[in-house]
């Protein structure tokens, strides 16, 4: 059992914490059971598992299952799992997992998002959780956005992380082109705009972008959209949480689908 917090492989998981690391690295952080039972249910590769010892009683064959899904498993004290752990009251498991998101395809079909510049990790999380609760085909991020690998971006999706096609875009207005040549409307959420997205058919491939918490989409991006739609709103608020417009727009898009099935 690991009980020291100089020992080489607790100091390299500490470090983890920063996305530098977890770049420079190529891995990252898997906290909780359940995020663990998720990546093992797809498969997901991993690279180190450990756990306390209560942790292990209680789960054994979570416990194993992931210890012959990763190269290393490790029993370690309640210290070096506190020390390891991004939250302050670990359930008593934390593994490692290769970045593989590159191996991901997003579609060009069906209802997709690509965010720009998005930088709470607990947004991000909740539109990936949300899109694939409504059904979408996948979640494009720029470049500048949030660390995808950020352990509350994971946390926030409640394993759903492991499911949505997520890519990140290098060129956010490269992949709006692809996607348009492919056939799809782009829809740019924009206060001013000249439509609500209730008047969307949302029946056709749509891209739906959505911008920074605070300055919203770049002018580049709107001009590139083949529509820009207004959620309505109280004229004393400002604006919405960008995880909420994202939450409307693509049950406004569920909805309509339905309701024309059930036609």
């Amino acid at each position: 059992m690991l009980t020291s917090l100089q020992n080489p492989l607790v100091k390299q998981l500490r470090k983890l914490h920063s996305a530098k690391e977890r770049r420079e690295q190529g891995v990252f952080i898997i906290e909780g059971t359940h995020l663990l039972q998720e990546a093992c249910r797809v498969k997901y590769p991993l690279a180190t598992v450990c756990c306390t010892p209560q942790w292990q009683s209680r789960n054994q064959l979570l416990w194993q299952q992931a210890s012959q899904q990763a190269q290393r498993g490790e029993i370690v004290s309640e210290e070096v799992l506190q020390a390891i752990a991004t939250t302050v009251n670990p359930d008593g498991v934390v593994a490692t997992a290769p970045r593989c998101l590159e191996r991901s395809q997003v579609p060009c079909n069906g209802l997709t998002l690509a965010l720009e510049n998005v930088q709470d990790p607990g947004n991000v999380g909740t539109i990936i959780r949300t899109a694939m609760a409504a059904g979408a085909s996948g979640l494009w991020l720029s470049a500048n956005s949030v660390d995808i690998y950020n352990p509350k971006v994971l946390r926030a999706t409640a394993g759903q992380w492991f499911r949505l096609p997520i890519a990140i875009s290098p060129d956010l207005r490269a992949t709006v082109s692809k996607c348009q040549q492919a056939g799809m409307q782009v829809i740019a959420t924009q206060a001013d705009a000249p439509l609500t997205y209730w008047e969307v058919d949302w029946q056709r491939p749509s891209l739906i972008l959505l911008g920074n918490e605070g300055a919203g989409l770049s002018a580049d991006l709107v001009a590139q959209s083949n529509l820009r739609v207004r959620i309505p709103q109280n004229a004393e608020v400002e604006s919405l949480n960008v995880a909420i417009a994202a939450a409307l727009l693509l049950y406004e898009a569920q909805r309509q689908k339905r309701f024309s099935t059930a036609q």
